[in-house]
């Protein structure tokens, strides 16, 4: 069970440095800056962060990832990464966050951070007017859409001695088809959704505000 203080940075503690890219950033752009500040954290010479961001098309391996889940990898680059999960699709028209927050200082349980996550981005797209739900035995956010299940938000994290990155993302306006070279996040029975697509007109500058809004009530 999520207590509501579990997350929320001490008193004394700076709050996280919040880092909007411009364009499209290059995975391996993205690691590294992730990997850099992580290294900070853990050697208490850089604050926490949170940075935002679209990657230009491209599919990314989780350590749960098996290889017949990815059906047509196309022109589109596959890069295996540490975080948890299996395939996903990331590209323009998608809010990626990604979250490097020290958790010693916080709470070290990896599933009440995981449920963290998932409450922030539903408290957030409920600022959108968007109802998303959690669902038992499936990693992210799911909404009605069609008269079935979509997804449309995913999660992916890794802790580096209990500091995070990786993160979330959200589909604000995404091309969809581009979900048809794999199978995301090894769930055949269910599609993909995006903001766009249930009819919102929310733009990433909208969803960034609601996370921003929304952040301190959780973390």
């Amino acid at each position: 069970m999520l207590n509501e203080m579990q997350f929320k940075r001490r008193e004394n503690m700076q709050a996280p440095k919040w880092t909007t890219l411009n364009g499209l950033t290059s995975y391996p752009v993205a690691l590294q800056m992730m990997e850099e500040r992580v290294k900070e954290i853990l050697e208490k010479q850089g604050r926490e962060q949170i940075i935002l961001l679209e990657h230009p098309a491209l599919y990314t391996a989780g350590t749960s990832a098996k290889s017949q889940e990815l059906v047509k990898a196309g022109s589109f680059p596959v890069y295996t990464t540490g975080r948890g999960g299996k395939y996903t699709y990331h590209g323009p028209g998608q809010r990626v966050v990604y979250v490097m927050l020290d958790l010693r200082e916080r709470e070290k349980d990896i599933r009440a951070f995981v449920a963290a996550l998932e409450e922030w981005i539903i408290q957030s797209l409920k600022i959108l007017d968007i109802h998303s739900e959690r669902r038992e035995g499936r990693i992210g956010l799911w909404v009605e859409h069609q008269g079935t299940e979509k997804k449309i938000a995913a999660i992916g994290i890794r802790l580096k001695q209990w500091v995070s990155f990786h993160g979330i993302a959200v589909n604000v306006a995404p091309n969809l088809n581009h979900y048809q070279g794999i199978i995301p996040c090894g769930i055949n029975e269910y599609g993909v959704t995006s903001l766009r697509a249930l009819g919102s007109e929310a733009s990433l500058i909208d969803l960034d505000q609601a996370l921003y809004t929304t952040f301190e009530k959780i973390f």
